[in-house]
């Protein structure tokens, strides 16, 4: 196994830091590393915002399910879907574009976060921790005002990074499904009660499987905060697509 597929499989989120910044060279690097990540025709449809505002660290860190650690990370990037720039730049050079549309934003979703995922795998060799904050995508009216967004600009995903502790460091990592279970051969896979079972028992630890799956529903895809992320996307593509 090479160094780079090691730290693929060792890389885990880490939420608490020690109190010692990230230097400038590290930054730049991390920041690099994204930006050279795989994109859609090389358009690179992101926009990366770096939060040192130590007013708006604190923004983010309630607006996004009152996680104070954010407010506590030495860098924080947001990664912006931007279908926005090249529309731009075909309107000034007189291109007549067609209006943006869904797909764009699709598009540019997933540019934005494969740079993202650049930057952890950079930060990672660095001895650098980093925690993805699904909950940017809450909350659309407050980030867009925190992060001064326009239109067709969206919040796609958000970073946290620091020097882990070193209970963070020995923390096991939460282990994941078995591959048979996510990697399907030309179609999709029957996935039947037993399957299911099968899947989800790496994580059901001594609880059964209808009560892990029943805690997990109520704690997650039930909660407060998923059904807000779900208005706030829903509000979002009503107004791509006016």
């Amino acid at each position: 196994m090479n160094e780079t597929i090691k730290q693929l499989f060792e890389r885990k989120s880490v939420r608490v830091f020690e109190d010692r910044e990230i230097s400038p060279e590290d930054r730049e690097l991390i920041l690099r590393a994204a930006t050279e990540a795989p994109t859609a025709g090389n358009q690179q449809l992101y926009t990366i915002i770096d939060v040192t505002s130590p007013e708006k660290k604190a923004r983010l860190a309630e607006s996004c399910d009152h996680q104070p650690f954010i407010e506590k990370a030495k860098l924080v990037l947001v990664f912006c879907a931007d279908a926005l720039k090249w529309y731009k730049a075909f309107d000034d050079a007189g291109c007549q574009p067609r209006d943006i549309g869904i797909g764009d934003l699709f598009l540019a979703l997933s540019d934005a976060n494969i740079a993202a995922q650049n930057a952890v795998v950079a930060a990672h060799s660095l001895g650098i921790g980093s925690c993805y904050i699904g909950d940017i995508m809450e909350n659309r009216e407050i980030q867009k005002e925190i992060l001064g967004l326009p239109d067709f600009v969206f919040p796609a995903a958000m970073l946290v990074f620091g020097y882990p502790t070193e209970q963070q460091k020995e923390r096991a990592k939460p282990k994941r499904a078995d591959m048979k279970y996510i990697v399907a051969e030309n179609c999709y896979p029957e996935m039947d009660g037993e399957y299911l079972i099968g899947m989800l028992r790496h994580s059901m630890g001594t609880d059964t499987y209808r009560e892990k799956i029943d805690a997990f529903c109520r704690r997650k895809y039930n909660s407060d905060f998923s059904r807000e992320m779900t208005r706030s996307v829903e509000e979002y593509i009503k107004e791509y697509l006016k």
